[in-house]
């Protein structure tokens, strides 16, 4: 295999990943030195940082992984926001997804405690838009299930996967744009999303990998009274 055909081989199997390819998995596919992969990796980066190119190869998690470019996100968001017809969301199911998409995987009762009230309706409300799903079963008592955000949720926020989450100060906004500013979220009273999710809880949280397992249960009840606040 030559040169030109090791990177073309490698951009093959990058692409078609879900997971970011480690230098052992490329080198193992190709039947290679990994101090050849490598070199060929080294090209691979160098020749996609071209300002040409509207994606790049990055070097994330322990292997390598394709992303729009930083500059193209906008561009991109407002691309998939118009395949999708916008979602009505709630002021209470948007900061309960902020919840979710920076603390999880997390429980309802989690959730609930966080945000102060009964989120058991707001949850079964994103399980029905899909833009969160089950991850298991948390190994405390009474075993509650896990909630994550799904790919429907990467999809129309126009992220490449948890990495590019915002700060949660520019959540609100991104989410407003995304979901649709005036025919997409609800109305709602004069309360931010930060004032309802308390930075000092989910600030400078580490965002961790997906979890595994699954579950077909919909959604699980706080283990102590809490006041509700209905669905979405």
């Amino acid at each position: 295999m030559d040169s030109t055909d090791r990177k073309a081989a490698l951009e093959a199997i990058i692409y078609a990943a879900d997971e970011p390819a480690t230098l052992d998995q490329l080198a193992a596919s190709l039947g290679e030195e990994k101090l050849v992969v490598q070199s060929a990796l080294d090209e691979l980066v160098a020749a996609y940082a071209s300002d040409s190119r509207g994606i790049e190869v990055r070097a994330v998690a322990g292997g390598y992984k394709m992303y729009t470019k930083p500059q193209h996100h906008d561009v991109v968001r407002r691309f998939i926001k118009s395949l999708r017809p916008p979602l009505r969301l709630s002021m209470p199911a948007l900061e309960t997804l902020a919840v979710i998409a920076y603390k999880q995987p997390v429980t309802a009762p989690e959730i609930s405690d966080i945000r102060g009230v009964n989120a058991s309706g707001v949850i079964s409300t994103l399980l029905d838009k899909k833009l969160i799903t089950t991850a298991g079963r948390k190994e405390v008592m009474g075993r509650p299930i896990l909630y994550k955000s799904s790919k429907e949720f990467l999809m129309r926020f126009g992220l490449s996967d948890l990495d590019e989450l915002p700060s949660l100060k520019e959540f609100e906004a991104l989410a407003r744009e995304a979901l649709g500013t005036d025919e997409g979220v609800a109305p709602a009273p004069d309360e931010s999303l930060l004032e309802a999710v308390p930075a000092d809880t989910l600030e400078n949280l580490p965002i961790p990998e997906d979890s595994t397992g699954t579950s077909n249960a919909a959604n699980s009840q706080p283990s102590h009274p809490e006041p509700s606040e209905g669905s979405a």
